[in-house]
């Protein structure tokens, strides 16, 4: 079987390539160099590093390594859908178009297709229901991935391995201090994969600049204070508002007038609803999901499911609504559907 290993530098991917060779399987090793540095003014990303650590798991391991520059083809397909989706006041999710559109897509055209099979050190795993794979959670809730996976392909999950979806991630850092491995402490990647150490808002202040906006109190009506653009903000925000007499959330974005309505107390009415229309809806194995159907899913991500009721609307779109109110409810943003028993993961979508 021909693998082909996505390696990033950080110690999931590098224990991936471990535990493959624990299974008898040597992998090619691939480094995606999707970063900004080749942009002006972004001299601070931390590609260098990662591919020398990349470097030093192909060389340990006995592996192939090949860099593949998908730079232009990310800036196109998901920094361009970044700054788009902020402009009109959405709140986007490139982790998610990034996995999609460029680390099993773009680098399945560029390269991936000539292997069998795609091995990644993220948290999930796999299970084959009825004839069919589906995505499924990982042994660490926490760690958890599916949520940046939902809009994968049927035909990009059925190529898929995570050889490290079946353990915590307590697991994995010791299985790197035992083997020794140069990312055994290396910190966990946070934010936006194509930043790297830029700041987001700073990043948003580039290509999108500022402009004063007012904050309203939602019930009352009332000027509370001013801020630099809504793009710096997204719905049920509590950070960075800078309002005496907190805590307040962003419970809504006037994107014409550029007005932040917020709304006081800890997780207001307000910030809360039921009712979530998605559009978009992409399932993730080739069988006709029995709707309306009762659901696991998540808006965010976090360890915690909601339970929901699935069903379709007549104008074509699909209708997710929570058993309980839920906070921070966020057009752009994506949910992901799970199987009743919260471990398959049957359908996504965006929601407007």
């Amino acid at each position: 079987m021909t693998v082909a290993a996505l390696v990033s530098g950080g110690v999931d991917s590098s224990v991936a390539v471990h535990l493959l060779k624990e299974q008898g399987i040597t992998p090619d090793i691939f480094y995606i160099r999707i970063g900004m540095e080749d942009e002006e003014g972004y001299i601070d990303c931390p590609a260098e590093e990662d591919i020398e650590i990349t470097q030093w798991i192909a060389h340990h391991y006995g592996c192939r390594f090949e860099e593949v520059n998908l730079h232009k083809e990310y800036w196109e397909n998901v920094v361009s859908y970044t700054i788009e989706s902020v402009r009109k006041g959405l709140t986007p999710n490139p982790d998610v178009m990034c996995n999609r559109l460029i680390k099993f897509g773009a680098f399945d055209d560029r390269r991936g297709h000539d292997y069998e099979r795609i091995a990644t050190g993220h948290y999930a795993t796999t299970d084959i229901v009825g004839g069919n794979s589906f995505l499924a959670t990982a042994k660490d809730p926490i760690k958890d991935q599916t949520d940046f996976l939902s809009q994968l392909e049927y035909r990009q999950i059925r190529k898929l391995m995570f050889p490290i979806g079946h353990m915590m991630k307590s697991e994995v850092r010791t299985i790197a201090h035992e083997a020794h491995l140069p990312s055994a402490d290396r910190k966990d990647s946070q934010g936006i994969c194509f930043l790297g150490k830029i700041n987001y808002n700073d990043f948003l202040r580039r290509y999108l600049g500022e402009r004063e906006g007012k904050i309203v109190e939602l019930e009352t009506g009332k000027i509370l204070g001013s801020h630099r653009g809504y793009w710096f903000h997204t719905i049920g925000q509590r950070k960075g508002l800078y309002l005496s007499g907190g805590p307040w959330f962003v419970v809504r974005k006037d994107i014409d007038n550029n007005v932040l309505y917020v709304s006081q107390g800890y997780d207001p009415a307000a910030a809360h609803g039921r009712e979530i229309t998605l559009m978009g809806f992409h399932p993730l194995a080739p069988v006709e999901l029995p709707l309306p159907m009762d659901v696991k899913f998540k808006i965010r991500h976090t360890p915690e499911f909601h339970q929901g009721h699935l069903s379709p609307t007549p104008d074509g779109l699909v209708r997710l609504e929570s058993d309980e109110p839920i906070q921070g409810i966020a057009a752009g943003q994506y949910a992901t559907i799970y199987d009743n028993n919260a471990h398959l993961v049957i359908a996504s979508g965006m929601i407007i």
